[in-house]
């Protein structure tokens, strides 16, 4: 693991994390391994309950008080903009000091609602300023100084003006602007984005990823967004990681994902998407729901929704299987006994016509 890949920024392997609940354990992450290359944008996606915030809070230390990593290793490329760079184990950080030197300064988040993460109270230049003074030995009129540039490069217009105006008096999609600002504070090497537009009308979503993309071009960031909606990450996204109940069971480029799709629970999202949908019929939903994680899981996780899935299914938990150097699924339809099974019309449908 000290040899990784020089492009690579964090490499995640066989990773557990568990969770206690009233006397149960509730194994929450299921021995995820993913490598992240530098400066790519990665979309980690499924449905809600599948695991994907839980797997990106172990790379802040931000799991609740009653989760913790049972197993593996989350190797991090630590470093600054002059190059100078060390690899570090995040499984091994314990207190919140060890975490403030990367939590922030580099590997930053942007929540869900903005709302939620600004405080009401406070200007918003003293919430900027407050988080580049945390992080850096700078005066306060640096501080400041900083805090107006980042309004301007996340494009609020008369930045002395709104740095002193509280959140309320912003719309959302500037409060999500806020929020991005001041994840950039310290200029991290990694954004999380964990449903960056789920607050946000179509219009000012699409804004908000366009900023992102712009953001992650001037700055050189990695990104990662956080989503169960694979439209939102079509035209954002290098690559995509399909989650379900707490493992990656398909990851390869966007383009593999949308048209060459392997594993039946990403055939069942894209379908779920509302522009595959045929005028007159009703949308897609994917039947059943996701597994109880206080029960062990045997085999295939989705085995028991899947319209496809075979007796070994229910058995043995599937490998991964190579369908290019980019693109892995776990899936036992593409073992050589497997019959062969055509995916949905829709997905084929989307191959053809593209989004």
């Amino acid at each position: 693991m000290e040899n990784m890949n020089k492009d690579t920024i964090m490499s995640v392997e066989d990773l557990h994390v568990k969770f206690t609940l009233r006397g149960d354990t509730l194994n929450v992450i299921r021995g995820i391994s993913l490598d992240i290359k530098k400066g790519e944008s990665i979309a980690i996606v499924g449905e809600s309950g599948s695991g994907k915030s839980v797997f990106t809070k172990t790379f802040l230390g931000m799991l609740d008080s009653n989760g913790y990593i049972d197993e593996g290793h989350i190797m991090f490329r630590s470093g600054d903009r002059d190059g100078n760079e060390s690899i570090v184990d995040l499984t091994t950080y314990k207190t919140e000091k060890d975490w403030l030197t990367i939590r922030g300064r580099q590997i930053a988040m942007i929540m869900q609602d903005p709302m939620t993460s600004l405080n009401p109270l406070k200007t918003i230049g003293h919430q900027i300023e407050e988080t580049v003074l945390l992080h850096h030995n700078v005066s306060k009129e640096e501080a400041h100084a900083r805090a107006v540039k980042l309004l301007t490069d996340v494009g609020i217009n008369e930045p002395e003006r709104r740095c002193k105006q509280y959140p309320h008096e912003f719309s959302g999609g500037m409060r999500q602007r806020v929020v991005i600002a001041i994840a950039l504070a310290c200029d991290p090497r990694i954004l999380i984005c964990d449903e960056p537009t789920t607050a946000l009308d179509v219009t000012i979503q699409a804004q908000i990823l366009q900023l992102i993309r712009e953001l992650q071009s001037k700055f050189e960031l990695t990104t990662i967004y956080i989503t169960h909606d694979l439209g939102v990450v079509a035209n954002v996204a290098d690559r995509i990681a399909v989650m379900y109940a707490g493992d990656i069971i398909e990851v390869g480029e966007c383009e593999e994902i949308f048209y060459s799709p392997k594993h039946p629970y990403t055939w069942a999202l894209l379908s779920s998407l509302p522009q595959l949908g045929m005028k007159g019929e009703d949308l897609y939903s994917i039947a059943g729901t996701p597994p109880n994680l206080r029960q062990e899981i045997k085999g295939d996780a989705f085995a028991p929704r899947n319209p496809y899935a075979l007796n070994i299914d229910f058995v043995e938990r599937p490998p991964f299987f190579e369908v290019s150097p980019t693109h892995k699924v776990r899936t036992w339809l593409l073992d050589d006994r497997a019959p062969h099974i055509e995916p949905p019309e829709s997905v084929k449908r989307l191959a053809e016509r593209g989004l």
